[in-house]
Formats: structure tokens, C-alpha cells, sequence
């Protein structure tokens, strides 16, 4: 699964991305960090953006896509990324088109968190006046005049990406003024429906119970019963209630049958005990 979050700061695509990492077994790719790490590990991407970035200059989108190729051919992003941080403009969506493409991957969804910037704007606020009241120190970059400043930011440069995607019919929007669980939920519910994710078929479950219902069976006689049951289900729980059926018949015959016996041995014990009168039984015992 290859995924992008969209959405203005403050919207909730770092919370988001974390949860869909846990969920999904996914990696999470931020720009910034690739470059860091890139830096660090001394790669001929790395190296250069060191070069640009010890000059004051702003890496460009070459650099960046060459730093993401170099990452998502890694291990642990086999299974699918999230892409945070990038792409940010047109020219990075079309550049990161071409990746995919060279390296024969497709973007499965791309999620727009949309929400009010009034609210957040107000949030900040709200949260600044509480820290100061406090008495905390209040980040730098955490003040409604920053966010201000990175919400027209967003706009002008990123906020084009949502037509780029809605034309391309990869876009789903999603109302991030809602709890941070609702969100989460809806976002699932629109991967289920893109076909990112594959939910859990009830075949597969079926053969899971079957599997635990024949302990006898082990390794791949276990699995060949677990799934031919999971092919049949209908078939195999009418012979199931058939069979259960037959053993409880037979109980009810076997019950029948020892009572039958019961009452006939009762009836023996008496009729012998009968003949004997308790005279003679003493008389005998006495003799002996």
C-alpha cells in the first residue's frame, strides 16, 4: 500500500500516519528525515544534498526524488509508505509519477485531511494562552502568526495538488475535524474501498476454526482440511448437523437400550430371590 496524506498543518497527518503505520505494518517516509539520513550514510544523493543544503540553498525536487527512490527500494518499505512531506508542489506529484513508474508501482490513494482553519487557528490560540498561563515556554513555531504563515504557504503551493489527484481519480477527502478515531475509521473504510487494503474474508476465518477444530491433523493435512472446509462451508455444516443428529439418535438408543437391560436384570434378581425363602438361606449358612 502506497499512500499520501494531504492536509494543511495542524491537521492531523503526523497522528494519522503513526496509526496507519501500526495498523498496516507500513513505513512512514518523511522528507526530512530522508535527507538526514541520506546526509549521514554519505550516499552520492546524500553527499550532494549536503553540498546544497551547507551552502544555505533549498534542495531541489531531483535531489529529493533521488533520496526517495534510494529509500523506498529499502526492506522495510516493501510492504507499502506513507509519504509525509512530499510531494508539496505539482512539479513534485509529476516527478514522483515518473518514480513510480519507472520502478513499476502505482499510488494506491491519496487521503485529504480537510479541516475549518479558523478552527485551527483557534486551537492554537487557545493552547498558546494556556501554555503562557502555565507559565511553559511556547515553541517558536507553534504560534497562530507562524500558522498563519503556513497555512497561506499551504495554499498557494500545495493546496493545487488536490485538483492534480481529483483529476487523476486518486483523491478521497476526509473531514479531519473529527475525532482523531473517526478519522482513522474513515480512512480505513476508504482504503477497504479503493482495494489498498483486502479485508478479512470470512473463508479465511472459517478456515482458521476449522483448523483448531482437528487438532489430530497437524501441518499440511491441517491446512488442506482447513481449507477445503473454508471452499465448503454450507456443504460441511449440513454434514456437521447431520452427524450430530446421528450421534445423538444413537445416544438416545443406547440410553433406551441399558434401561431395557436394567429393568430385565431387576426382574431375574427378584424372581431368583423369590425361590429362596430366608429359612432355608439361614439353615445353609448355619451348616457352613
Amino acid at each position: 500500500m502506497r499512500i499520501i496524506l494531504l492536509g494543511p498543518p495542524g491537521s492531523g497527518k503526523g497522528t494519522q500516519a503513526q496509526l496507519l503505520v501500526q495498523r498496516y505494518g507500513i513505513v512512514q517516509l518523511s522528507t526530512g528525515e530522508m535527507l538526514r539520513a541520506a546526509v549521514a550514510a554519505g550516499t552520492p544523493v546524500g553527499l550532494k544534498a549536503k553540498e546544497i543544503m551547507a551552502s544555505g540553498g533549498l534542495v531541489p525536487d531531483d535531489v529529493v526524488v533521488g533520496i526517495i527512490s534510494d529509500r523506498i527500494d529499502q526492506p522495510d518499505a516493501r510492504h507499502g509508505f506513507i509519504l509525509d512531506g512530499f510531494p508539496r508542489t505539482v512539479p513534485q506529484a509529476e516527478a514522483l509519477d515518473e518514480l513510480l513508474k519507472h520502478k513499476h508501482m502505482k499510488l494506491d490513494a491519496v487521503i485529504e485531511l480537510r479541516v475549518n482553519e479558523s478552527a485551527l487557528l483557534s486551537r492554537v490560540e487557545t493552547r498558546v494562552a494556556q501554555m503562557r498561563e502555565r507559565g511553559e515556554e511556547v515553541r517558536v513555531d507553534d504560534t497562530p502568526e507562524v500558522l498563519t504563515k503556513r497555512l497561506a504557504s499551504y495554499r498557494s503551493q500545495t493546496e493545487p495538488l488536490i485538483h492534480y489527484y481529483s483529476e487523476r481519480r486518486k483523491l478521497s477527502t476526509i473531514d479531519g475535524m473529527m475525532a482523531i478515531d473517526e478519522v482513522t475509521r474513515a480512512i480505513h473504510r476508504q482504503l477497504l474501498a479503493l482495494g489498498a487494503v483486502e479485508p478479512k474474508s470470512h473463508g479465511k476465518s472459517y478456515a482458521r476454526s476449522a483448523a483448531k477444530a482437528a487438532p489430530a491433523k497437524t501441518g499440511a493435512k491441517k491446512a488442506k482440511v482447513a481449507k477445503k472446509a473454508a471452499q465448503k462451508p454450507a456443504k460441511t455444516g449440513k454434514k456437521a448437523a447431520k452427524s450430530a443428529k446421528s450421534a445423538e439418535k444413537a445416544v438416545k438408543g443406547a440410553k433406551k437400550a441399558a434401561k431395557k437391560t436394567a429393568k430385565k436384570t431387576v426382574k431375574k434378581a427378584v424372581k431368583k430371590g423369590s425361590k429362596k425363602s430366608p429359612k432355608k438361606v439361614t439353615k445353609k449358612r448355619a451348616k457352613r
